[in-house]
Formats: C-alpha cells, structure tokens, sequence
C-alpha cells in the first residue's frame, strides 16, 4: 500500500487478514490448520510509526489469535515481509536514494522482519538496471555482515521511543478498525471505495507537501544543489523494451492464443462434443463467462484462470472495464 500512511496501511492490512480469517472459519476450516500459513506485506517509509510497524502487528495479530479464535502458539506468530518505500524514491539527487532505502532497510531489521526487499535508487525513473540492483542487495549485505548492532536480535528493546510510539501506533490502528467497522466491515468499505479514497487523500497530502516544502526532502526541496537546483540524472542507463521486441511479445501472445483455441477444440473433437463447447473454452466466450461472473458479483477467480488460458492481461482487464467502468479519480 505504497501510498497511504503507516496507520492506514497497518490497518487496512491486518483487517484484510481478519477478513479471510473469517471466511476460512465460516467454511469449517479449524483456526490452526491455516493461520500458521498466513503471510503479511509492508512498506516502510521514513515516518518514525514505521520504526514499530511490525511489533504492532505482531501483538494486535497474536492478541486477536489468542482471544477471539483460540488459536495455538503457532498461529499466533506473526510472518511478515518488508519492502523499502517506492514513493521515497526521487529523481532529483537520484544517488541519494540508496541512503533512504538503507535507513528504512534498518527499521525494517531491527523490528525483526521474516524478510526485506531493498528497493533500487533508479526505480524512481526506470526498471533497476544491474548495477542499481547490487547496490540494492549490498544495503542488506552490508548491514547483515558488517554492523555490528544488528547481530542483537532486539536492539531497541527496553527504548522508551520505541516502546511509546508502539503503544501510539496500535491505538491508532484500532480507530481505524472502528472506522472500517462502521461501514460495514472491510467489504462494505470496499464497497464504498473507503480504503481506496484514503490511500489517495494520503498520497495526494504527502505530494503537497513534498512540492511546497513543508516535508523537507534534501535535494529534492531543501539542501538543493548548486543555484538552487537540483541534480536530475541526465545520464542513466534506462530499461525500455524496444519496438521490435513489444512487436515480438505481441506475436507471441498471438500465436498462443491460436495454438490454445486449436488445442481446445481438437479435444473437443476427440471427445465427441465438437460444437458443444462450454462458453470458457472458446475464444470469445472465456471473456463473456469471466464479465457474467463479475456482473454476478461471484468469486471470480475461477474465471479468471479460465480467461487466461486464451487471453492476455490487456483483454482481461478491458473485458472488465466494460462490466465496472474504468475507474477515474474526480479532482
């Protein structure tokens, strides 16, 4: 949820995971035979909330398994992964950014994560190149094998900040428990585009800010470098497909489909029912049997790996527009 502030993402994700706790259970499956399966995924920015994102979501999650569902120690164990903000990544300064990446990198560490993704300083302007990924790696390389403080499993134990924001930060998640709540759970607010809106109203906030100045970024609107710009790399190598291979990749996708409707309709053949085919096993029709779903508003998952067996993801996600619209934010 790369956007939204470090609450509303704690939030929205744990109450996802709640969501399909209960969706499980309502299906007969005991609360131990799944939840120790169950994984989470952050971002973490520079906002000091994300110095204890994880030990919050351990505790709500393993006070929630203990004392709603009963569940065993296991489950109660908390597995999360850490990927280091896209949106602190800047095109002004763009070598500074293996330095933020770094710092979130140790937030992430020493709150224990399961696992971390180092983002690559160029991702603000293109595909990480080689280069910009073995830097990314080294950021955890480095500090795995070289800082010393990072050998404590705990380090900021006992810390009277740390203590005191996680404490802050669970509150807050709470209230937005309660928010979500009022609307009629996490599928009545998705309903009511709730999450959707307030990740937007949090992103749009942040770029305020970012271009008026109020949230001093150094080199990209404070510390600016010589006159008073900033230094965009004029030089850098930058990942692009060319034309002839998107011409490639399209007749790819061509040949694909062709050889997966004559696949379908020799089966057909050797079964007798050539002719009689089901509405997914056709071209056209795999798109109407995942748009009836939809228009159903049934699980469409099921559809879904139907569609793709003879479509590409442009087809599938236009064949869905014609059924939702294409959303498009009012300004």
């Amino acid at each position: 949820m790369d956007g939204a502030n470090p609450i509303s993402q704690l939030a929205f994700t744990l109450s996802n995971g709640f969501t399909i706790v209960e969706y499980y259970l309502a299906r007969g499956m005991r609360i131990d035979d799944f939840a120790p399966n169950l994984s989470f995924f952050f971002s973490n920015g520079m906002d000091p909330e994300y110095t204890v994102i994880g030990r919050v979501a351990r505790r709500i999650w393993a006070r929630a398994m203990r004392e709603r569902y009963g569940a065993n120690e296991r489950s109660q164990m908390m597995k999360y992964h850490i990927q280091t903000s896209g949106r602190s990544l800047h095109a002004q300064e763009i070598q500074f950014n293996d330095i933020r990446t770094t710092l979130q990198a140790l937030y992430a560490l020493f709150d224990n994560c399961n696992s971390l993704h180092t983002n690559a300083y160029d991702e603000a302007i293109t595909t990480p190149t080689e280069e910009s990924v073995r830097r990314a790696v080294a950021i955890q390389m480095i500090i795995n094998k070289e800082l010393g403080l990072n050998f404590c499993e705990n380090p900021w134990q006992g810390s009277f900040i740390v203590d005191r924001l996680t404490d802050i930060v669970e509150e807050a998640v709470y209230r937005e428990f309660e928010a979500i709540s009022e609307r009629g759970g996490v599928l009545g607010a998705m309903d009511t585009m709730y999450q959707r809106g307030k990740i937007q109203e949090e992103s749009l906030y942040y770029e305020h800010k970012k271009h008026d100045g109020s949230l001093p970024l150094v080199g990209v609107n404070t510390f600016l470098g010589k006159d008073g710009h900033s230094e965009v790399a004029a030089e850098i190598e930058l990942i692009r497909s060319t034309p002839d291979e998107k011409a490639q990749q399209i007749e790819n996708v061509r040949r694909y489909q062709e050889n997966r409707n004559a696949t379908a309709v020799r089966g057909d053949a050797a079964n007798g029912t050539r002719g009689v085919e089901e509405p997914s096993r056709t071209q056209g029709a795999g798109l109407a049997y995942l748009q009836d779903s939809a228009r159903r508003r049934e699980n469409v998952f099921a559809s879904l790996m139907e569609a793709v067996k003879t479509h590409s993801l442009g087809q599938i996600s236009h064949a869905l527009y014609d059924v939702g619209g294409e959303y498009r934010r009012n300004m």
